[in-house]
């Protein structure tokens, strides 16, 4: 049986990375540290074996620090690196005390100061760097950045993107129209795939549904197909919308017309084949 990778999770400690977006009255059940051990219980409750750790800030330390995360529970680590820099040493330097795969780089463009930072040259070189790393890159963006996601992944087809929570269908101000728009033209490119992941975070618990889901979730399974799906639990964001089970119920709803093997593949399968998981 496939290993049920979980693609989608974050753990933190705030005396050494303080996760300043956390805003503790919104977001009450996240302010906290999140640790491997309470990722063991996440998953065990959720079904899951192992999972990718994805950054939370832009941050080398946070990134060497996570890069020490047990084994038996992280599967493999996307880390950030500064993309305008000499992106194989920052790699090195957090490869140094590693104890898991670090699988891949993530920035986050959609809050990044530069509305237009995929586009950058110096990213670009970045790009490259990484490509010639056999590495990957995650995109954080929201539905007006999809075109510059695709327009990247146009540019570099030797190395393999994953766009993350889907591109945002739900985030504040969002655009329907502009969003399908996008993940089709994203989805065009053979080198992206896509994470089922973080759409019930935005959301109080009890304000959403699978069936609420569904007419986005069609749409990423008509443009990427589900040997392009990776599920993510977004935990701990999740528990803002309710928790991680609950997450992974409305998962198993959605993907219910698929075949076995078609789930497998969302549920660990693809996320073994990007991350390169042994």
């Amino acid at each position: 049986m496939t290993e049920r990778i979980d693609a989608h999770v974050h753990l933190w400690n705030r005396a050494t990375d303080p996760q300043d977006w956390i805003d503790p009255m919104t977001m009450a059940a996240i302010a906290r540290d999140f640790g491997t051990h309470d990722l063991r219980e996440m998953l065990r409750a959720t079904g899951m074996d192992r999972a990718i750790v994805v950054q939370a800030s832009n941050s080398l330390g946070e990134s060497v620090r996570l890069a020490a995360s047990d084994p038996a529970v992280v599967a493999g680590l996307v880390c950030w690196v500064d993309l305008t820099g000499d992106v194989a040493a920052q790699l090195a330097t957090i490869g140094e005390g590693a104890r898991v795969p670090i699988v891949g780089v993530r920035h986050l463009a959609h809050i990044d100061p530069d509305p237009e930072w995929l586009l950058r040259r110096d990213v670009g070189r970045g790009l490259k760097q990484l490509e010639a790393h056999g590495s990957t890159f995650d995109f954080v963006v929201r539905d007006w950045q999809l075109g510059q996601a695709a327009r990247v992944a146009g540019e570099h087809p030797g190395l393999r993107f994953v766009l993350d929570h889907l591109g945002g269908p739900y985030a504040e101000g969002a655009d329907r129209p502009v969003w399908e728009a996008g993940i089709h033209g994203l989805a065009a490119h053979p080198n992206t795939v896509a994470k089922l992941s973080g759409l019930s975070s935005g959301f109080r618990p009890g304000a959403w549904s699978a069936e609420a889901f569904e007419p986005v979730v069609a749409t990423a399974l008509e443009a990427f197909g589900p040997g392009r799906l990776l599920y993510g639990s977004d935990w701990p964001l999740a528990e803002l919308g309710g928790g991680a089970a609950l997450w992974r119920e409305a998962v198993d709803a959605l993907l219910a017309g698929l075949s076995d093997s078609e789930r497998e593949d969302v549920l660990g399968g693809v996320a073994a084949e990007v991350y390169s998981l042994a």
